[in-house]
């Protein structure tokens, strides 16, 4: 499997199916709204459905440089008994430990979330016993292992005492526990070995969901470690039984290009893959599915009455400072000489190799691809001037300038690294930032996108497209993205 099912800043990908449709959540870190929901019916092709958490308050992640990859962290979506139920970890709001929402549609409204209480850590799961008990699963740090306590999902009420319930195989990083039943036996899925080149996927079984669980004799059952496969860091999986008894597992990935050791930007991406079952052990089948190329091309004219749900905020909700209808109006963000981007909408970069354009007839504005409020790359508008800008803290240049002239529109181009060139100093790819003007495509600065990747700027997330004003509010009237 090379295609992601969900490209771009998809990570910790958890499934469940209800009737005849499958429904993915996945992290969304210091965006607002969290948690975006896509349904499918045959796990390959996905849409859209909703956020389940989208208030700000909750999200609880700063705005600026002080909410990288805060936020929400990995969620586990269920279907039980007629409701949807979510259940994940507001990094800010640990001590306050694990939230939980639920709905009767994915599309919303969800409910305010309750917190568990003494339930710290990090990666929760919702699983229903075959009495009702509803158990909640997590990483746990003290002590370390895998945690798990009985509880009321609707009131976030404990019904016992936390207990550890397995402390994996020994590799790095036990996380990312799913609880799920086939016939006599519990599957404890969990991630192993880091969510970067070394992760792994683990099972243990037991005949209880409490346990005790045997682990697995050949673990970890999956994993792309040390082998030459475009798609690495495979992990954190979960599992879901398929309307004709057949298995699947959503898993995440990465797809690093350039030299040594490897850059990834778009972030780690939802990827799926098939599960046989032999010993009534889970075997993974990498290559189960075909999953093709799609074309993610999108023009927005903000001509409705509400944003397009791809666009969310870093920190806040877009509805708190920008409105549609004629157009978008922006209120006021980061002063223009700031570096630390503030209050912008951002949407999901979808391909390795694309180019974006915003048409902005009032106002100073910023057009930008970035990984954090302190990585990007823009081309900015400010009075009668053109700005190309790097930021990659501490240190943020001006590459290029030009005048601009009535029409000029922002534009940002990605070009991949072709395999093979500059195999000792290439980056992922090289990032344009220029304009259009008469149709045409003028550049003011290219640079190396490897200040742009997980590698060199850190963090969870993944490149997003940025739309900012500066320093007052802007007008814009249409932004259009295409895959090159």
């Amino acid at each position: 499997m090379t295609n992601p099912v969900l490209p771009g800043f998809h990570p910790d990908p958890s499934v469940c199916r209800a009737g005849d449709h499958y429904y993915l959540a996945a992290s969304s870190f210091e965006y607002v709204p969290g948690v975006p929901i896509h349904r499918s019916a045959d796990l390959v092709t996905w849409e859209f459905v909703g956020h389940a958490l989208p208030d700000a308050a909750v999200v609880n992640a700063p705005v600026g440089d002080a909410g990288a990859s805060s936020g929400i962290f990995a969620p586990t979506l269920r279907h039980h008994d007629g409701r949807f139920w979510m259940v994940t970890t507001s990094i800010r709001d640990y001590d306050r430990g694990q939230l939980i929402v639920h709905a009767e549609d994915p599309a919303g409204p969800w409910s305010a979330p309750v917190y568990v209480e003494g339930a710290a850590g990090i990666d929760p799961d919702l699983a229903w016993g075959r009495d009702g008990t509803c158990l909640l699963t997590w990483r746990g740090n003290d002590p370390a292992g895998i945690h798990q306590v009985a509880v009321d999902p609707v009131t976030g009420a404990r019904l016992g005492e936390p207990t550890v319930i397995w402390t994996g195989t020994g590799l790095a990083d036990l996380e990312a526990p799913h609880l799920v039943r086939r016939g006599d036996w519990w599957y404890l899925v969990v991630a192993e070995g880091g969510t970067h080149k070394g992760h792994s996927v683990s099972v243990a079984r037991a005949r209880d969901p409490r346990g005790p669980f045997e682990s697995h004799p050949a673990n970890p059952v999956f994993s792309h470690r040390s082998l030459a496969h475009p798609v690495q860091a495979a992990g954190h999986a979960d599992l879901v039984e398929r309307a004709d008894g057949s298995w699947a597992a959503v898993y995440l990935g990465i797809r690093q290009e350039g030299s040594f050791p490897g850059f990834h930007v778009l972030g780690r991406e939802a990827f799926l893959a098939g599960v046989e079952w032999h010993d009534d052990w889970p075997v993974v089948v990498d290559d189960a599915f075909d999953v093709p190329a799609r074309d993610h091309a999108w023009e927005d004219r903000f001509d409705g009455p509400a944003l397009d749900p791809r666009w969310v905020a870093p920190g806040e909700a877009p509805a708190s400072f920008c409105e549609t209808g004629e157009g978008l109006a922006l209120a006021a963000g980061r002063d223009a000489d700031d570096g630390e981007q503030l209050r912008m909408i951002a949407a999901r970069v979808l391909d390795r190799g694309w180019e974006a354009a915003a048409h902005v007839p009032e106002g100073d504005a910023c057009l930008s691809v970035r990984i954090d409020a302190t990585h990007w790359y823009g081309i900015e508008r400010v009075g009668g001037e053109l700005r190309a800008r790097a930021v990659s803290a501490p240190f943020d240049q001006v590459l290029a300038r030009a005048s601009a002239r009535e029409g000029d529109v922002l534009a940002v181009r990605a070009v991949p690294t072709p395999p093979g060139i500059g195999a000792h100093r290439s980056g992922p790819d090289t990032v344009a930032l220029g304009l259009e003007r008469e149709g045409a495509f003028v550049e003011l600065a290219s640079l190396d996108g490897r200040h742009l990747s997980t590698e060199l700027a850190g963090g969870f997330t993944g490149r997003m497209l940025g739309l900012e004003a500066l320093g007052g509010p802007a007008r814009v009237a249409r932004v259009t993205y295409r895959p090159a």
